[in-house]
């Protein structure tokens, strides 16, 4: 028997029932590759593999790949949004007060929702968005030097 085959990005682009550009495969790519990156650093890449093309249509192909479910846009409060091709599973982000520095965490429960509230007020839960906020390891060794 042999394993399954991983889908190509423009696999996944028509699955997700997008039209398949050599832009939208770069971005994807570009985030997937990426550390949580910043629209700047983002076109910056799809750049460098496909030439010219403007920051809207960058803004405009992250929302509907966003949509589409395929990247995850992250908007920490007081910084500006990033994205990170790391989709479908339960985890959260550990955010540096200091420099911005940001990082995965998986759940500590390991299955959705990753918290029960005290209290529902009758909503049915299905995600629990939490960012762990302090201090990145450069920037503690910074501030106890």
């Amino acid at each position: 028997m042999t394993a399954p085959q991983t889908p190509t990005t423009a696999e996944e682009l028509r699955g997700a029932g997008l039209r398949v550009t050599a832009a939208r495969v770069a971005l994807l790519e570009t985030v997937r590759n990426g550390d949580h990156l910043g629209v700047e650093a983002i076109a910056s890449g799809v750049r460098e593999r496909v030439g010219h093309i403007s920051l809207q249509a960058v803004y405009e192909a992250l929302h509907a790949l966003t949509t589409a479910g395929l990247v995850r846009r992250l908007e920490p409060p007081g910084s500006p949004a990033r994205f990170e091709g790391r989709v479908g599973d339960n985890h959260h982000h550990l955010v540096c007060r200091s420099c911005g520095a940001l990082a995965d965490v998986d759940c500590a429960v390991g299955h959705a929702p990753c918290l029960t509230a005290s209290d529902d007020r009758g909503f049915s839960v299905d995600e629990a968005e939490v960012i762990y906020w302090g201090l990145c390891p450069d920037c503690s060794t910074a501030r106890s030097s």
